[in-house]
């Protein structure tokens, strides 16, 4: 059953287990006879296809497999086909992840059947043989176990046993008896202490357990712990050590050893239909989920790694009920951002944007490996999952700590990816960091900002929304200071050749002030920055539209930037906006006293005709009243006049829109 050449010094009694009459045809159908599970919990693998229904989604990362949805009424419904990158697991029949009118006709309350009541001797081979097969598959992973990381190994270790775990997933097939005699053993603490805990025999058997449980011990002992702040040291799923109390959490415990093998994740997951080992499973997994940056970087092949994590972790979280029970119970809102903020924070660099002699910010290095193999997707992932959970995110808004280190980790953002303008031979690829820091951005950064905003939609979040805002302007003048720009708000000439597209503290100031007038009835006259702060936050996003504007016929990374603008160009719009002129009719806005260019009344407009900017040009300057915008890079705001015209080696035309 193992296919393993290496274990001669093990008993031969202990590698093969007979198979008992269950597993023949007779015995497998009378098992089945009395099946009467309602989910479905079909396991898949990457690269199959299936299906996910936005009409009977509840969570948006809900799948069902193809059969499930063909023997399901989707007609009308918003679903799609598509190939799963990470594998998953179908949801059909699980009420906390979609609605009941979209199960199948074989899931849900469409197989609550009555049937006859279970013959008392029929599991009674199957509970007393289960407990000591699950442990053959845990004393091989014991007995394997190498003690330098090697991927190789672990990946061979875990290929060995394939058989063995097809077997085992072919009991869990035959319907929800079997599984609970599964999971019973997998979760019951008296069956590990009987098992795995000395005393033991005083024979052969014995001394194999007992040179068995010092190489777990070693392992456990090796295996990396987390540094979490001091003032979080204290929480059960951020402590050094670990303590194993069922089959169960071992399980978990070597499937992060090894790297999270794809027959291991697969077996584990094929027993979430039985609710009460889907929480058990959810909770082991939360308290190592702290070891999982660790086990990224130490893989040689993170890539795949990162795909099986999510394959597993996206089934656990999507639940939202079992999500918030584990933030509450287990802090798994900070168990997220503490790891992620921990890897980011090994591959910090000095920021460069500004004079680095009077420069004090620290970002990301998107030359890191860590960086260019996505290493902390599973991360961004999983915080995203559970962020789209209303519950989840209010409890997050509402908690000071977790919003204070969501933005010390926003900071390392800030400003990253340094690009120097090449003014000598032509750059014909773009360095791999480029795109690097862009997917960073968008998975780390904007995607759980969409997901958070997504539950703000009236007036009784406003006070969370406010929260937010008062969070961005504060670490934005952080920011600023640290960059020495918040005294000295202007480009040095020498810092005209570098620019950084990534702000993502100036997206989050811009996406909830939107959100908030939009859907909360909020004021901008309540809810603005100072007057002196908003041209100062409008520089770098200009720099970023003037530089994409330059470089987009040369680059394809230019349309990832694109769907990054929308919020950093209504900081700008913001940052030049005159509070007191706020809804006055154009016409009657009067031309300010400096900075017009020329001495006009016209300014950009909203459709309504209301002053959403505050600089003038003449009506002249299109008969389609478009307007214009003269900007000389390294200037104040207010320091472009008209004599910027003429000065084009340094000056840009800003397109803003239509009155």
């Amino acid at each position: 059953m193992f296919a393993d050449d290496d274990d001669d010094d093990v008993p031969r009694s202990f590698l093969f287990f007979p198979m008992w009459g269950v597993r023949g045809e007779p015995g497998r159908a009378a098992v089945r006879g009395y099946d009467n599970h309602a989910k479905c919990g079909l396991v898949w693998i990457p690269h199959v296809v299936a299906y996910r229904c936005r009409t009977c989604g509840i969570s948006p990362c809900m799948s069902i497999c193809r059969d499930c949805f063909k023997r399901g009424n989707h007609t009308d419904h918003d679903f799609n086909m598509f190939l799963s990158q990470a594998g998953g697991a179908c949801d059909c029949g699980d009420t906390s992840v979609m609605k009941a009118e979209g199960f199948c006709s074989d899931h849900g309350i469409n197989n609550c059947q009555n049937k006859a009541p279970v013959p008392d001797d029929l599991m009674v081979v199957a509970e007393a043989m289960m407990p000591r097969m699950l442990l053959r598959l845990l004393l091989h992973f014991r007995d394997h176990n190498a003690k330098n990381h090697n991927s190789t190994v672990y990946s061979r270790t875990a290929k060995y046993c394939d058989d063995y775990c097809s077997m085992l997933m072919e009991f869990n097939n035959m319907g929800e008896l079997m599984r609970r005699v599964m999971t019973k053993a997998l979760i019951h603490e008296d069956t590990y202490r009987r098992l795995v805990e000395p005393p033991f025999p005083s024979n052969e058997y014995g001394k194999f357990l007992e040179h068995s449980r010092r190489k777990y011990e070693e392992a456990v002992r090796l295996f990396p712990s987390p540094e979490p702040p001091d003032e979080y040291r204290h929480l059960p799923a951020l402590g050094e050590t670990i303590v194993h109390k069922t089959l169960l959490e071992e399980f978990i415990f070597w499937t992060f050893k090894y790297e999270f093998p794809q027959n291991i994740v697969c077996f584990l997951l094929n027993m979430l239909p039985d609710q009460d080992y889907k929480e058990h499973l959810t909770r082991t997994f939360v308290m190592h989920y702290c070891r999982i940056p660790s086990v990224l970087e130490m893989s040689n092949d993170p890539d795949t790694l990162s795909n099986r994590v999510v394959h597993m972790s996206v089934q656990l979280f999507s639940n939202e009920s079992l999500a918030l029970k584990m933030v509450e119970e287990l802090s798994l809102l900070h168990v997220m951002i503490i790891s992620l903020r921990q890897m980011m924070s090994k591959i910090l660099v000095a920021n460069t944007l500004h004079d680095p002699k009077k420069n004090f910010h620290y970002v990301i290095d998107c030359a890191k490996r860590v960086m260019k193999e996505h290493c902390y997707w599973p991360l961004a992932s999983d915080f995203n999952n559970v962020l789209s959970h209303e519950s989840v995110a209010l409890v997050f808004l509402k908690d000071d700590n977790l919003i204070d280190m969501w933005f010390q980790f926003l900071s390392m953002l800030q400003g990253m990816n340094v690009n120097i303008r090449e003014t000598g031979s032509h750059v014909e690829f773009e360095p791999s960091s480029y795109y690097a820091a862009f997917s960073c951005e968008l998975e780390a950064s904007a995607y759980p900002m969409w997901s958070i905003i997504s539950h703000l939609k009236d007036p009784s979040h406003a006070p969370l929304a406010k929260k937010i805002m008062l969070f961005c302007v504060n670490y934005l003048q952080d920011w600023l200071d640290a960059v020495n720009f918040y005294i000295h708000p202007k480009f040095d000439k020498e810092e005209l050749y570098r620019a950084s597209f990534h702000f993502p503290l100036h997206r989050y100031l811009a996406a909830f002030i939107c959100q908030g007038v939009k859907t909360m009835g909020m004021s901008l006259s309540d809810i603005l920055p100072s007057a002196d702060l908003l041209p100062m936050l409008m520089m770098h996003p200009l720099r970023v539209q003037l530089i994409a504007g330059s470089r987009r016929p040369a680059s394809s990374a230019c349309s990832i930037g694109a769907c990054t603008w929308g919020p950093k160009s209504y900081v700008m719009t913001l940052g030049a906006t005159k509070p007191p002129n706020l809804g006055r009719p154009l016409w009657k806005r009067p031309a300010p006293d400096r900075g017009t260019g020329l001495a006009g009344t016209t300014g950009w407009a909203s459709k309504k005709g209301t002053v959403v900017w505050a600089a003038s040009m003449p009506r002249s300057l299109s008969r389609n009243r478009m307007n214009w915008l003269l900007m000389e890079s390294g200037m104040d705001l207010e320091g472009v006049s008209s004599g910027t015209c003429g000065r084009s080696s340094l000056s840009s035309v800003l397109k803003l829109g239509k009155g």
